[in-house]
């Protein structure tokens, strides 16, 4: 069934908010909650560091990309009708802005803070007589030895400087002659050096300061005549063609390995910097010396990552709420005895590790399958794995090695994987795996049963307790041999269909939300109650997006809790004013996916490790699943609901493409809090 609705004939960037630029209306957002005094101080300065990691990962994916483009000459409007050099500006002209917004952040708000807490970020001229022999000893034992400077000129050429390091540029004079060295900062030492301090006070220094306060030491002989940080961020896409690839693992360990040479897209210069050294060093980098971002205080406030870690006061944090547990003798049992969900973080994980530990230990276990995108370091789930490989269980792993930036990682687990006995998958070209699923074949009174966990996160222990994310555990038949016929699909040669319990994509995910649509504009002009409810991290299909203008031309309400990404323009008379976008931004990252169709007041509700977005429905294995047991679909439903009447951390989307920051003075409602205390 496929119904058409009269849209108004708008151009593509009257539809659309471009993609890059909704992105960074993320990042800002997540640049208020550095701001928000509500926050304990030491989540702020975690916040200005998660926007500065965001950022830099922004220029390496997405100006790398448009960089690409111009450098291509590539000269069409790309689906949201603009042209690459278009993007590029605005994006340049919009992090500019962002830049020297979270520098005014962190000298006017976060440091004031800071002081006030007796926490203190020290420059070399405020250290005391013992603060300076402490430092004076810290130079000389662990970073002298361990410093290179290097020469820059025609026998040395500039060296090879991975993206994100930070460095001085030395410009140096000896007799008539003119020089430049460069001194990368180690990145084998932490940033942060802990100062002795008084009682109740805590002082750190940078090693970056530390540097520059010694740089004489390293040039003996020669007339400093200016010294500069400066910091490069370089293209870090891979480009592997994969069809044409005879072994995936070694394109991407052979692309891995260019990174340290790619192409600058951005540098940061102190704003001191003399003249003659900024052309020079910009000469030598490649890049443009009108693009380069002046700064005055710390580059790399990534470091308050490591400030935070270095704070042991508990007042500073938000206050410590254990995950619910979900009590049980027996895994197996457990899910035997009917279906259930998490609700993470704000249930424990421990479920689901337990799954593949018991798994990995039980004798009746005779084959466990899986997919990894992304498990986090020492991950008691690749552990379980691999002894369970050792104890000659059947072990299958879908690694996908082309999860972004975190490759190595990845392929460090395939060779471990390999060794201890896994038959390990690296994915299939041209396609992510992205879907999360585990499969357990366990033999039990003469007859084999198969445990079934799927889910809308990564099985990674770090970011289960900061990502909001479900996971479902079942038993059923039908869902055991979907999840079998999925695996052979994806590690062999079975030709995929449509499977009773799931639907996947890029086969039949997005004909199924069409069809799904399309069910809601049929129910809407026969009884007036289509509605729409989803939750997911980004809304990017340009197709989707028209789909849901369409049923919101034909009176279907809609509402979408849409994290990051967010192209569609709601409230539009006549295109888009049935429907409603809120973003919630706050101490977790909203991660989960859940889909809502009302179908005539007897509402259905999917899971799914799928956003909205083109790679996600084109490019992507993902996985959806719907939810039957009525308990657990009213448990879905009231995530969904209880998340839209968050009033603290919720942001609404306008039809002018800004968001508007609603908190409530009265009755007050905080989502996140609400879970935190309510499981």
């Amino acid at each position: 069934m496929t119904l058409k609705m009269d849209i108004p004939p708008l151009e593509d960037k009257d539809r659309f908010i471009h993609r890059d630029i909704s992105w960074l209306q993320f990042n800002e957002r997540v640049l208020e909650e550095a701001l928000d005094s509500d926050n304990p101080l030491m989540e702020r300065a975690r916040f200005l560091a998660i926007f500065m990691n965001n950022l830099d990962e922004f220029f390496m994916v997405r100006v790398a990309g448009l960089r690409r483009l111009m450098d291509a000459q590539y000269n069409r409007p790309d689906a949201y009708g603009y042209y690459p050099q278009d993007v590029y500006r605005e994006v340049r002209e919009k992090t500019e802005e962002l830049i020297s917004k979270v520098y005014a952040v962190y000298e006017t708000k976060l440091k004031p803070g800071l002081a006030q807490e007796k926490k203190f970020i020290r420059r070399s001229a405020e250290l005391n007589a013992e603060q300076q022999k402490f430092v004076k000893r810290f130079f000389d034992s662990t970073l002298y030895p361990i410093i290179t400077p290097m020469a820059v000129d025609q026998g040395h050429p500039l060296p090879v400087l991975s993206s994100k390091t930070i460095s001085f540029a030395v410009y140096l004079k000896r007799k008539d002659a003119l020089h430049m060295a460069i001194i990368p900062i180690p990145g084998g030492v932490a940033r942060l050096v802990k100062l002795p301090s008084a009682k109740d006070t805590d002082e750190f220094i940078l090693i970056d300061e530390i540097i520059r306060d010694n740089l004489k030491t390293f040039f003996r002989g020669y007339e400093i005549l200016g010294a500069s940080l400066f910091r490069i961020i370089r293209d870090s896409e891979l480009s592997v063609d994969e069809e044409f690839s005879s072994n995936l693992l070694r394109s991407i360990e052979e692309e891995i390995r260019k990174r340290p040479r790619a192409r600058v897209v951005q540098m940061c210069i102190e704003k001191a910097c003399p003249a003659e050294l900024r052309e020079i060093l910009t000469n030598a980098v490649g890049f443009s010396e009108t693009e380069v971002t002046p700064l005055e205080s710390e580059f790399d406030l990534t470091f308050l990552f490591q400030l935070a870690g270095a704070i042991v006061e508990p007042k500073l944090f938000y206050p410590a709420l254990p995950p619910a547990k979900v009590v049980y003798e027996n895994i197996f049992d457990r899910i035997k005895e009917g279906d259930f969900l998490l609700h993470l973080p704000y249930q424990s994980f421990y479920p689901t590790v337990d799954l593949l530990k018991s798994a990995a230990a039980d004798p009746d276990v005779l084959a466990i399958k899986m997919t990894l995108y992304r498990a986090g370091e020492d991950s008691e789930i690749v552990a379980a794995l691999k002894e369970a490989a050792k104890k000659k269980k059947q072990v299958t792993v879908l690694v996908e090695i082309k999860a972004r930036f975190d490759e190595e990682r990845n392929i460090s687990w395939v060779r471990q994987l390999e060794e201890a006995g896994c038959h390990v998958v690296y994915g299939i070209a041209g396609m992510k795996i992205h879907s999360k699923i585990a499969l357990i074949v366990r033999r039990e009174e003469g007859r084999t049963r198969r445990y079934v966990h799927l889910s809308t996160g990564n099985y990674n222990e770090k970011t289960a307790r900061v990502y909001t994310d479900v996971g479902f555990f079942t038993a059923n038949d039908d869902f055991a041999k979907d999840i079998s016929d999925v695996f052979n699909v994806i590690t062999g040669y079975s030709q995929p269909a449509r499977w009773k319990r799931v639907i996947s994509s890029p086969n039949d995910l997005r004909e199924f939300f069409f069809e799904q649509i399309d069910q809601e504009i049929a129910f809407q002009q026969e009884h007036k109650n289509g509605f729409i409810f989803a939750k997911m991290n980004s809304l990017e299909d340009t197709k989707m997006i028209n789909k849901l203008y369409e049923a919101s031309a034909a009176g279907v309400k809609i509402q979408l809790v849409v994290r990051g990404i967010c192209v569609l323009i709601p409230g539009v008379p006549g295109l888009s004013e049935n429907i409603t976008v809120k973003s919630v931004v706050g101490r977790f990252l909203e991660h989960s996916r859940i889909y809502l169709f009302n179908n005539n007041s007897d509402y259905r509700v999917f899971l799914s490790s799928a956003d909205w977005m083109s790679r996600n429905l084109d490019k992507r294995i993902e996985l959806m699943f719907e939810i039957l047991q009525p308990n657990l679909k009213e448990s879905l439903r009231a995530i969904l609901e209880t998340t839209w009447r968050d009033n603290q951390k919720s942001r609404v989307l306008l039809p002018q493409r800004t968001y508007s920051y609603r908190r409530a003075k009265d009755d007050k409602f905080n989502a996140q809090e609400f879970f935190l205390k309510n499981y």
